[in-house]
């Protein structure tokens, strides 16, 4: 036997251990396969979608916080105005620690004294006097509506004082 004899018996036995797909189903592997590549291709998107969607919640919460930690201090220390209060230590802390909140509100104290009640604690809240005389002024011409009534027993007292009474309950 020739040496060419022999490597045609060997290309052939090779021809005979690989394994031939029918056309179609190459095919058929092939769609399967490109779908599966646009299936991560859109994954990864939405992916990457959803991280930074993540990290932009994350930002926001983290601005929340503070601001909230701001509020609470702020009013804590008396602050008259609490929105200007927290506008201002908000542009001057930039998402520091605790401490710094702290140090912030005592400097913006010193700087903005207008920002704050003159007794550093919270504000009392207090009527202004006109309001609380026409409380009274209502309450005592109700009063003395409702004892006239009762005093003199006449329809016309007892409906003056119904109509007084519905206007001010």
């Amino acid at each position: 036997m020739s040496q060419i004899d022999a490597e045609i018996e060997l290309s052939e036995d090779a021809d005979q251990d690989l394994k031939l797909v029918p056309v179609t189903e190459s095919i058929r592997y092939r769609k399967r396969a490109q779908s599966a590549e646009r299936k991560t291709e859109v994954l990864s998107e939405q992916l990457a979608t959803a991280n930074q969607k993540v990290t932009e919640l994350s930002e926001q919460i983290s601005s929340l916080q503070t601001e909230q930690k701001l509020t609470h201090k702020l009013s804590a220390a008396g602050a008259v105005d609490i929105e200007t209060a927290v506008l201002l230590a908000k542009a001057k802390v930039q998402d520091k620690g605790d401490t710094e909140i702290d140090a912030c509100v005592e400097q913006l104290k010193k700087e903005k004294q207008y920002l704050f009640a003159a007794g550093g604690g919270a504000v009392a809240t207090t009527k202004t006097a006109p309001a609380k005389d026409r409380m009274l002024s209502a309450q005592t011409a109700l009063e003395r509506s409702a004892r006239k009534a009762a005093r003199t027993g006449n329809r016309t007292d007892l409906q003056e004082y119904l109509k007084l009474r519905r206007n001010f309950m």
